[in-house]
């Protein structure tokens, strides 16, 4: 299943160009223009801050912070922030790259066909989440790359190796909070070892391995301060220090569709250039779209505990679908979930185009290749010819809820030769 890139294969070309053209068009303006903006300088700053011994955060948690990621993430941004920015910038760009690469193989590895998809096949979903990707290294943003631990950790899981795949869970949640999600799961699904195993390396991850390099307490305190203002901060204004941006069109997180539909919340805020523009339906209150919110979130994950096989069912297509559902689910559940953060739909749309192409049913090849499409009709809605308006209602969540129900159904009534394995079957709970 891993392999490097070849340069006999035109596919594996073609990947290498893009990521030398995203690399170029990211560190040219550093080399020989006003210096890389987006996220790159912040991610430099906050290194140098942890080598020069300086506070990560403000001393006011109501303060602006300019980084809103847990500690451990600037102590790893220390090691080439040492060597300067532009070291710093290859290593990101670098490891975007990879991730890209492993996202691709461990998404068509783990479809849970017996099918080997042609090179063109296999990067379908490569390029149907590509603006994702553009953005991913336009920013300097870690979503791929946790992507990629996230993926490697159910390959892990599925290979019998529950304590190694927890700490794949645990290193991506200490980088970027979101993907905790994945611990209740854990949980449902009686994978005892590995929620035990993403407990010990999250504590791991988060209180002891900055402790050599901040001081035990030190890290203590600043972890008390980011958790203090990214989790315990929401209210009607915004959360998690990004208040500008957590009610605007930019934010497609289930949280922000959800009130920006039930309530009257300006989308354009953060954007004092344009007047104050809604798309609500209803005019709720904020404690009541709340009540909604949390009943909407609980009929969600209701729905995925109810369509889900029982575990002696599981079977190859099956796990993949659920894994698929679960990455949604996932993705929209993430308090601020901008245009980036859904490089996370790769493996659904992975799954599908695998169901797409292989199933024997020439109808649902039909069927999963119109769902397919509505998806991407559905995000091809945030391109600069539509108003922002499709964005406001929440378009990536939509597409994101109709990959859902593709995956659903595939799921629910699967190709009639399918019979369990028993011993993958057996591997589903932990031993």
């Amino acid at each position: 299943m891993f392999r490097w890139p070849s340069l006999r294969s035109p596919v594996d070309v073609l990947f290498l160009a893009a990521c030398a053209g995203l690399s170029v068009y990211v560190l040219v303006p550093e080399l020989w223009g006003q210096g890389k903006t987006k996220d790159y300088p912040r991610w430099f700053l906050a290194g140098q801050q942890i080598l020069g011994g300086k506070d990560i955060y403000p001393s006011g948690v109501n303060d602006f912070f300019d980084f809103i990621y847990p500690p451990v993430a600037a102590v790893l941004l220390a090691f080439p922030s040492y060597f300067g920015k532009i070291p710093l910038y290859l290593s990101l760009l670098f490891l975007n790259a990879a991730s890209w690469w492993m996202t691709a193989l461990l998404s068509n590895a783990m479809s849970g066909t017996n099918e080997s998809p042609g090179p063109w096949l296999a990067a379908l979903p490569g390029f149907a989440t590509l603006s994702f990707t553009v953005e991913v290294f336009d920013l300097g943003q870690p979503n791929l790359f946790l992507l990629a631990l996230m993926l490697f950790g159910f390959w892990l899981l599925q290979g019998g190796r529950p304590w190694a795949a927890g700490s794949f869970f645990a290193l991506a949640t200490a980088i970027k909070a979101f993907p905790v999600a994945v611990f209740p799961y854990l949980l449902w699904r009686r994978r005892w070892a590995t929620a035990a195993s993403m407990a010990v390396f999250l504590v791991f991850f988060l209180l002891l391995l900055p402790a050599p390099i901040r001081g035990f307490q030190r890290n203590i305190a600043e972890l008390g301060t980011w958790v203090h203002a990214m989790v315990g901060s929401s209210s009607e204004k915004g959360f998690g220090q990004r208040d500008e941006q957590n009610w605007s069109w930019v934010n497609q997180s289930l949280i922000a569709v959800t009130h920006r539909l039930i309530r009257p919340v300006n989308y354009n805020q953060g954007n004092p250039d344009e007047p104050a523009a809604y798309v609500n339906l209803i005019n709720l209150d904020f404690k009541t779209a709340n009540w909604v919110l949390l009943a909407v979130s609980f009929l969600l994950g209701l729905g995925f505990v109810a369509v889900i096989p029982p575990r002696a069912k599981v079977t190859r297509l099956s796990n993949a679908e659920e894994l698929g559902i679960l990455f949604c689910l996932m993705t929209i559940a993430s308090p601020l979930a901008r245009h980036y953060y859904f490089i996370w739909l790769y493996f659904p749309v992975t799954v599908l185009v695998q169901r797409a192409a292989f199933d024997p049913r020439p109808g649902v090849r039909t069927a999963n290749w119109l769902v397919l499409a509505g998806a991407g009709g559905l995000v091809a809605l945030s391109l600069p010819i539509f108003p922002l308006y499709f964005q406001a209602m929440g378009n990536y969540l939509a597409a994101t809820l109709t990959l859902i129900a593709g995956l659903v159904w595939n799921m629910r009534y699967p190709p009639p030769a399918i019979n369990v394995s028993p011993a993958y079957a057996g591997a589903t709970a932990d031993k």
